[in-house]
C-alpha cells in the first residue's frame, strides 16, 4: 500500500482533475461518482457510501451515517457541493475520522470557482486510549 501522504496527494490531484473537467454547479453525487472513478483508475481501492456505525454503551449501533469515499481503507473523503462550507461540515468529517479511527480526511467542496479554495485537509489527533498522566 502507498503511504498516507502519497494517497493524500493523489486525492487532491484527482479532485483538481474532476473539477477542471466538470466545474462547479453539479450535484454532490456526480462529483462523488467521478472522483471515485478517477481514484480507481489510478489503482486505488475505493469504498463509496461506506456505512459508519457508532459504538455506545458497549454496543454497535447503525444510525445511517455514510462516509462518502474511503480510499485504501485509510483516507476519508467527505464531499460537498454547497455555496460555502460551514463549521458543521468540519465537525462532521472530524467525527467520521474519530468514529472510523482514521487519521487523514479531506473535506472537498466542488461548488467553488477554484477547487484549491474548496479543499480542506483534516487530521484526527484522537487517541482511543490516551496516556494517563500521573501527578
Amino acid at each position: 500500500m502507498k503511504s498516507l501522504e502519497s494517497i493524500a496527494s493523489d486525492v487532491v490531484d484527482s479532485a483538481f482533475k474532476v473539477h477542471s473537467k466538470l466545474g462547479p454547479g453539479l450535484l454532490e453525487s456526480a462529483y462523488e461518482a467521478c472522483l471515485e472513478h478517477e481514484l480507481v483508475r489510478r489503482g486505488y481501492s475505493v469504498e463509496r457510501q461506506k456505512a459508519q456505525a457508532i459504538e455506545y454503551d458497549g454496543i454497535v449501533i447503525d444510525v445511517g451515517y455514510r462516509i462518502d469515499l474511503l480510499v485504501e481503507n485509510a483516507v476519508l473523503i467527505e464531499l460537498k457541493a454547497v455555496e460555502q462550507l460551514a463549521p458543521i461540515h468540519q465537525a462532521q468529517i472530524l467525527t467520521y475520522l474519530k468514529l472510523s479511527q482514521k487519521t487523514i480526511g479531506f473535506l472537498i467542496n466542488f461548488n467553488v470557482p477554484l477547487i484549491k479554495n474548496g479543499i480542506r485537509r483534516v487530521v484526527n489527533q484522537y487517541q482511543e486510549n490516551p496516556p494517563v498522566e500521573h501527578s
